[in-house]
């Protein structure tokens, strides 16, 4: 208890799934926490994005715990409404940061080919939204502080979600997360200077809304008109060289807390997976020779 007493951390898409997890997990070990959440759907997503509801829930766990949070609705890929946001909150909570994680996300699988828009809805969201975090958060974060940044297996991988198959948007997921894969790279050694450390956590498929939906479903059953859960979990541990079809939120957030904690103060610019082998089953080391 208490590896992160008295640090404010910036979570995004803070409502449920990973967002959550991460604020509870924080929360448990003496974090305050800044939470954003768009609390909208987009359109081009087919599967339902958190209600203010779910942001309450958030609430309720982390003050349960006797932390602080102050939440704000913003929609990430709106800089100025997200700048605005996060300076209310952060003024709540003293006015500093200690670690900022860029997590909001969507994943808009199955559009038609030629749907524009469900590509730069995950380009927005999933890229865009991470630097626009980044952006607004770097004026209060301290040195020494931490950046998180939520990427993808699935997108460091060829032949997943930029499968053509899978329509536009999975084509700006992968597009997306790639990027942010290099972002964190460069950024890194932007910011040494000030011992701020820049890291990606890269899941695989993991135990939350996005995975659970009937869109999911049809992308990993396409042989069934109808797929239910049952039937998707037949085919989600297709991509993992471990036993498992997915991975839960409080596994990513056990890489958040060390990332967060001072025991990673030299850690950075790393690619975090935490992905049960599916790195390295479908990219094998090649020989040296």
């Amino acid at each position: 208890m208490g590896r992160i007493a008295g640090k404010v951390v910036l979570i995004t898409g803070v409502a449920r799934g990973q967002g959550r997890a991460h604020a509870v997990r924080l929360a448990e070990e003496g974090a305050d926490i800044v939470g954003v959440d768009v609390l909208e759907d987009i359109a081009s997503n087919e599967y339902p994005l958190a209600s203010r509801a779910d942001l309450d829930e958030t609430v309720r766990l982390v003050e349960k715990l006797g932390r602080r949070i102050a939440v704000r609705q913003a929609d990430v890929r709106d800089r100025g409404t997200l700048a605005e946001a996060v300076a209310e909150a952060v003024a709540e909570q003293g006015g500093r940061l200690d670690a900022v994680i860029a997590q909001a996300g969507i994943c808009p699988l199955g559009r038609p080919r030629g749907d524009g828009q469900a590509f730069l809805d995950a380009v927005s969201v999933d890229f865009n939204g991470v630097v626009n975090a980044v952006d607004v958060a770097l004026p209060y974060l301290v040195d020494g502080g931490s950046i998180i940044c939520t990427g993808s297996v699935a997108g460091l991988l060829s032949g997943k979600t930029d499968n053509p198959a899978l329509g536009p948007g999975g084509i700006g997921y992968s597009l997306a997360k790639r990027t942010v894969a290099s972002f964190v790279h460069d950024l890194s050694l932007v910011l040494a200077p000030r011992s701020i450390r820049v890291n990606a956590i890269h899941p695989t498929n993991c135990n939350t809304e996005m995975l659970n939906s009937d869109v999911m479903y049809r992308q990993f059953r396409p042989d069934l008109a109808h797929p239910t859960r049952d039937d998707a979990l037949r085919a989600f541990p297709a991509m993992n060289a471990m036993p498992v079809g997915y991975v839960e939120p409080a596994d990513i957030a056990a890489m958040a807390l060390f990332l967060v904690s001072d025991e990673s103060r030299y850690v950075t610019g790393m690619q975090m997976r935490v992905d049960a082998g599916a790195y390295v089953k479908n990219r094998p080391q090649r020989p040296a020779f």
